[in-house]
């Protein structure tokens, strides 16, 4: 197959089975016919239904290019559908991330959380899909610049000289709807200095600088700015190309050795470590939590989706898992106080606002 593939990973909480936790059976099942049906008319190449803790990604490869109004409609309605079936079944949050009535052309804004990508596959094509439960999208500002930044964690930067002169970050400010382009390795502490504050600043796609090949992409989607109230926390989805140039599989996994803070734990007002953890322990529970992080390996071959292998689930990744919960312990036991529970400026979408116009009266000069 010839010309560019577009990956496409769009993902939607449609309901929680139990609470928070998971997704029952007969959404994955409804999300799996509907893109199976899709693919058998060649609206699709390939595709996969996945899901980590109460989030349903529906994996997507086809050739129609980004923003693509057939394949976006394709989740939207797949979305619906199985939010009719979580209704049905009384799920917990049934359609919470559906946040328009009528599909407008592209799911960006409604709600929906979207990662695209396309690109001329070559000779191998090595793709890694992190998708994240109970976190924000500025959780991936961490290991991103890890990955692309720094030699200390990817030798590449040093000995390969496809990647020796580094990359370039798209970092997207989700309040003032600005971007900026910044390289690295020289503009490194002018990078940091925007991406180190993960709930305005947000890595939206990384690209090599030697020719501008798109190396990674990252959903950006804020629910809170889209609805103007609190209605879940934005669990968001992230594409890495590996090898080849571009950073070895083993060196984009390395940053999740370490369980880095994140936002969005419990009512999404919390700050809690981001745990590596097998598909089948993506199961937040406890305060539901703490958050998880899944990656999917694919091989893409003409499109097709060779996989997914599931790449953490491998003993190197138990310290970290180790480490999530001695923080979780520490963090849970300062309750309602700071610095579990966000800051004030990050509980603008929480009861905060009601409470202090509730009470404006009784504030009065010391």
């Amino acid at each position: 197959m010839s010309g560019k593939i577009t990956l496409s990973v769009i993902k939607a909480d449609v309901g929680g089975y139990v609470g928070h936790s998971c997704i029952h059976p007969d959404l994955l099942k409804t999300a799996e016919e509907r893109l199976s049906n899709a693919s058998e008319k060649e609206v699709l190449i390939d595709y996969h239904v996945s899901r980590c803790g109460d989030d349903l990604e529906l994996i997507m490869t086809h050739k129609h290019g980004m923003d693509n109004e057939k394949v976006h409609k394709l989740a939207w309605d797949t979305f619906v559908a199985c939010t009719e079936i979580a209704k049905e079944l009384k799920l917990y949050g049934a359609g919470q991330d559906l946040l328009q009535e009528t599909f407008t052309g592209t799911v960006k804004g409604m709600g929906p959380g979207v990662a695209e990508m396309e690109f001329e596959e070559r000779k191998s094509e090595p793709v890694i899909i992190f998708m994240a439960d109970k976190t924000s999208p500025g959780a991936w500002n961490l290991p991103l610049y890890k990955i692309f930044a720094d030699p200390f964690n990817t030798s590449g930067l040093v000995i390969d000289p496809a990647m020796h002169e580094g990359f370039k970050f798209e970092i997207v400010d989700v309040y003032e709807r600005k971007k900026i382009l910044l390289a690295a390795p020289e503009e490194i502490y002018d990078l940091l200095m925007f991406i180190g504050a993960m709930r305005r600043f947000i890595i939206r796609n990384v690209y090599r600088k030697k020719d501008g090949e798109l190396a990674a992409t990252a959903s950006t989607q804020k629910l809170s700015l889209i609805a103007g109230r609190y209605v879940g926390k934005d669990d968001p989805v992230l594409l890495v190309r590996c090898q080849s140039g571009l950073p070895a599989v083993g060196e984009v996994l390395e940053p999740f050795a370490f369980s880095h803070m994140v936002e969005g734990w419990m009512r999404g007002s919390h700050h809690g470590p981001l745990m590596p953890v097998p598909f089948y322990e993506a199961n937040p529970s406890r305060f539901d939590g703490p958050p998880r992080v899944i990656a999917a390996g694919f091989q893409l071959c003409g499109g097709k989706l060779i996989g997914p292998r599931d790449l953490f689930d491998d003993p190197a990744f138990d310290l970290a898992r180790k480490q999530a919960n001695e923080i979780s312990n520490y963090l849970r036991s300062h309750g309602p106080f700071e610095p579990h529970r966000l800051g004030l400026d990050d509980m603008e979408y929480t009861t905060m606002p009601h409470l202090m116009e509730k009470l404006s009266s009784r504030f009065v000069p010391e």
